[in-house]
C-alpha cells in the first residue's frame, strides 16, 4: 500500500493506493497546534474504513508521501528560528537593498519591506573572492571566531553564510562552515553556494537565509513525522512533496527545507496535466485547487508545467524572494472557508480572511460566527447537511441561514438565497481574476484550455468560473477533492543541480564546459545512487542559462550534453538559444553570440507506474433523488441529485443538477451537461447560460 497526505489549512487529505491499483480517499480536520496529529487522525479514519487496526494497515505500506504547509506557515507567521547572516565585509546591506521593483511605482505610502534577517544579526566577514575565483582578501579566521562568540551571546539558532563569488570559489564559505560546525555544534547553518548556486547576489543570499531559518523547525518536524509514523507501525519509506513538483526523502528535505515551501500545492498541476490529457486529450489546461483557505491556480501549456524563477513569499517586491525555482502556482485568499462581509459602504467582499479549520464555517457548529462560502453553498441547497464528508460531519443549516441573513442579506436588502448566491458570485470573480493573472496577463487565451477543478469546495462554482473564462470543458477528477495528494501518487523523485561556469559562444571554452558537465554528472550520479532500489525509470536532462551580450536576465535552454566537442556543437547551442528567445520574446538576434553563465542538470526518477487508479469509495450515502436548490436562472426548485459513483460512462446529466460524492459536491449549473469519463472523472460541457 502507498499513502499520500496533504496537510491543508482546513482539512488533511489522504489518498491510499492499494496493491491492486485502486485508490481510496479520506479527510480529517487539520490540527494546527500539531499537524502530525491530523495526519495520524486521517490514517485512523482510513484504517476504520478498511476494517483494520491502524498499525496493521500501516505495516502493509511501503511508501508514505507527505505534503505540508509547515514551512510556509512558519515564514508567514514569523515563527522561524532566530537566524544570523554572515556575508562579505562591505556587503552587509544585501538583504536590505534587495532588487529594484514596485507593484505600484508611484505609491510611496507602502513601507519598504524589512530584511528577512535583521541588520542587527548581519555580520561582515573580512574576506574577498573576485569574479574569476581568485582570492583578493584571504579569510580572516580570527574575525570569524569573534563573530561566532557574538552569535553565541545572541543565542542564535541558525546561521546563513553568503559570501561574494562563492559560486565560483567556495573555499571561504566552506571554511566558515567548518568553523561554525566546530564552535557551534548543534546549530544548523546553510552555505549559499550549496543551496542555490546562482550569480544573483540577493536571490542567493535570500535563499540561504530562508533555508537556514527553517532548519531547526523542519528538521524537528521531519524527524518527529518519521518517528511517530514508525511508532504507529509504518516501516516503509517517507517522502516529502517539494516545490519542484516531485518528492524527496524526508531526511533530504530536512537538510534543505527550502524545497518544502510550496510542498503540496505544487502537485495539483501534476495531477491536472494527467487528467487533462487522459480525459480530453488537451495539452493546455488551467488547474484550480480550491482549499478551505486559498485558491491555488496554475497553467499547463503544451503539456508543460511552467516554472517560476522569481518565487515570492507574499506580494512581489513587498515580500521575500526565495531565489529558488519552483512550479508556478499563484494563490489568492479564496476558498470554502473564506469569510463574507459587508463594509460600511455596503460593499460585499469575500476573503482573504478564512475561518480555517478552527473554528471553521458557521455550519460546522464549532463556534464560527461569520458566514463563509461553505455556509452559502449549504443555504443554496448545494450541500446535504446530513451527509457532509460521507456523514462524518452534520452541518447546521439554520445557523448558516441566520449568519447570512444577519451579516449579509439585511445590510444589502436581499433575500437569504440572493445573498448566498451573491457570496458565490463574488468569490467566483476573485478566482477568475487570479486565473486572468496567469493566462490573459501572459498572453494566453483561457478559452483555449480546459479547466481542471480540484479541492473539496471546487464543485460549488467551477462551472461559473469556466463560463466566465470561456472554457468549453471542465474536468472534476475522482480524486479532485484531494487533487494535490492525487498528484503525489504519480510524483517522481526529483532534484536539480547547478554549476556556474561562464563562457561565450564566439570564444567558447570547451574545457570549462566539459568540466561543468562532468561536475553535474557527478552530482546527478550521487543523487541517483542515493535514491534506493525503487527506481523504475531515470531521466536526466541538461540545460544552460545564458543571455545576449548586454542583457540583464538569463533564460534557460535545453542542452545536448553529449555534443560539446566541435564548432558545429557550439553553433547548435546558439541556434537553440535563438529559438527559445524568439519563443519567449518574439525576437531573435541571429548575428549575436550567446553569453553562457551557468549549467544545470535535472533528474527525475519514476518510482511508480505513473497511473492514478479508480476510486473505490465514492458512493454517496444519500438515497434522495432530488434536492431543493436555488439558482438565479430557476429560483428555488427541485433538481436531480446524481451519485458520482452511480454515473455511467456515457450518461448525460443536464443542469441544473447536483453530482455528489462523500467528499465533494459538483453543481451542474443550467446550460451545462455533465458526463462520466473512463478515468472516473466527471467532465462538464459548458454550453452557455441560455443553452
Amino acid at each position: 500500500m502507498r499513502f499520500v497526505t496533504d496537510t491543508g489549512g482546513t482539512f488533511t487529505d489522504l489518498v491510499v493506493e492499494g496493491d491492486d491499483g485502486h485508490v481510496r480517499m479520506f479527510k480529517a480536520s487539520t490540527t494546527p497546534d500539531d499537524p502530525i496529529r491530523g495526519v495520524l487522525d486521517v490514517l485512523q479514519v482510513a484504517a476504520d474504513a478498511y476494517g483494520l487496526d491502524r498499525a496493521e494497515m500501516l505495516r502493509k505500506g511501503d511508501l508514505f508521501i507527505h505534503g505540508t504547509t509547515r514551512a510556509i506557515n512558519a515564514i508567514i507567521t514569523n515563527t522561524v528560528a532566530k537566524t544570523a547572516l554572515l556575508t562579505t565585509w562591505g556587503n552587509s546591506e544585501v538583504l536590505v537593498l534587495r532588487e529594484g521593483g514596485r507593484i505600484e511605482p508611484f505609491n510611496f505610502t507602502v513601507p519598504y519591506p524589512k530584511p528577512y534577517i535583521p541588520r542587527a544579526l548581519t555580520f561582515e566577514v573580512p574576506e574577498r573572492v573576485l569574479f574569476d575565483g581568485s582570492v583578493d582578501v584571504p579569510l580572516d579566521e580570527a574575525a570569524v571566531l569573534e563573530i561566532i562568540e557574538k552569535l553565541k551571546a545572541d543565542k542564535v539558532e541558525a546561521v546563513a553564510v553568503s559570501l561574494l563569488w562563492s559560486v565560483v570559489n567556495p573555499a571561504h564559505e566552506l571554511r566558515v562552515g567548518e568553523l561554525l560546525a566546530e564552535h557551534m555544534p548543534g546549530v544548523p547553518f546553510t552555505l549559499s553556494h550549496q543551496v542555490n548556486p546562482i550569480l544573483r547576489e540577493y536571490r542567493r543570499t535570500s535563499a540561504a537565509a530562508i533555508d537556514a531559518s527553517l532548519k531547526p523547525l523542519m528538521t524537528a518536524y521531519m524527524e518527529t513525522l518519521e518517528s511517530r509514523l514508525r511508532d504507529a507501525g509504518f516501516g516503509g519509506r517517507v517522502l516529502v512533496l517539494t516545490s519542484q513538483g516531485g518528492v524527496l526523502d524526508a531526511a533530504d528535505v530536512a537538510k534543505q527545507p527550502i524545497h518544502s515551501i510550496n510542498s503540496g500545492p505544487s502537485m495539483a498541476p501534476v495531477a491536472g496535466r494527467y487528467f487533462a490529457l487522459r480525459d480530453t486529450a488537451s495539452s493546455d489546461a488551467i488547474v484550480a485547487d480550491t482549499g478551505g483557505t486559498t485558491y491555488d491556480v496554475s497553467l499547463i501549456r503544451g503539456g508543460t508545467i511552467p516554472w517560476a524563477r522569481e518565487t515570492w513569499i507574499g506580494q512581489p517586491f513587498r515580500g521575500h524572494m526565495t531565489g529558488f525555482p519552483s512550479i508556478d502556482v499563484k494563490s489568492v485568499g479564496a476558498g470554502g472557508g473564506s469569510i463574507a462581509s459587508v463594509d460600511e459602504g455596503g460593499l460585499l467582499s469575500v476573503g482573504p480572511r478564512s475561518a480555517g479549520s478552527v473554528p471553521g464555517p458557521v455550519c460546522y457548529g464549532n463556534g464560527g460566527t461569520e458566514p463563509t462560502v461553505t455556509d452559502a453553498a449549504l443555504v443554496l441547497g448545494y450541500l446535504n447537511p446530513e451527509n457532509f464528508l460521507g456523514g462524518a460531519i452534520t452541518l447546521d443549516l439554520a445557523a448558516a441561514k441566520r449568519a447570512i441573513e444577519e451579516k449579509i442579506a439585511k445590510p444589502l436588502g436581499l433575500s437569504v438565497e440572493e445573498a448566498a448566491a451573491s457570496i458565490l458570485d463574488v468569490v467566483t470573480e476573485n478566482m477568475v481574476q487570479a486565473i486572468d493573472d496567469i493566462t490573459v496577463a501572459q498572453g494566453f487565451d483561457p478559452a483555449q484550455a480546459v479547466l481542471v477543478g480540484g479541492g473539496g469546495a471546487a464543485g460549488f462554482n467551477s462551472v461559473l468560473i469556466a463560463r466566465r473564462l470561456g472554457c468549453r470543458k471542465l474536468i472534476m477528477p475522482q480524486v479532485g477533492a484531494a487533487l494535490s495528494a492525487g498528484g503525489g501518487l504519480i510524483s517522481e523523485l526529483t532534484n536539480n543541480f547547478r554549476v556556474i561556469a561562464a563562457t561565450r559562444t564566439d570564444r567558447f571554452d570547451f574545457d570549462l564546459a566539459r568540466n561543468a558537465i562532468a561536475e553535474l554528472n557527478r552530482k546527478a550520479s550521487t543523487f541517483i545512487d542515493s535514491t534506493g532500489e525503487q527506481a523504475i525509470e531515470t531521466k536526466v536532462t541538461f540545460s544552460f542559462e545564458g543571455h545576449y551580450p548586454s542583457q540583464v536576465w538569463d533564460i534557460e535552454v535545453p542542452l545536448d550534453a553529449d555534443r560539446l566537442s566541435t564548432a558545429e556543437d557550439v553553433a547548435a547551442i546558439e541556434e537553440a538559444f535563438h529559438q527559445v528567445h524568439e519563443k519567449l520574446f518574439a525576437v531573435r538576434d541571429n548575428g549575436s553570440p550567446v553569453e553562457i553563465v551557468g549549467w544545470r542538470v535535472d533528474i527525475a526518477i519514476k518510482i511508480r507506474s505513473g497511473e492514478i487508479g479508480q476510486m473505490q469509495n465514492i458512493a454517496s450515502n444519500d438515497s434522495a433523488t432530488t434536492r431543493r436548490c436555488y439558482f438565479r436562472e430557476t429560483g428555488t426548485a427541485d433538481v436531480p441529485l446524481v451519485s458520482f459513483a452511480a454515473m455511467s460512462e456515457h450518461q448525460k446529466v443536464a443542469g441544473p443538477a447536483i453530482v455528489e460524492s462523500p467528499f465533494t459536491t459538483i453543481v451542474v449549473f443550467p446550460g451545462s451537461v455533465a458526463s462520466r469519463a473512463e478515468s472516473g472523472s466527471v467532465v462538464i460541457d459548458i454550453l452557455g447560460e441560455n443553452a
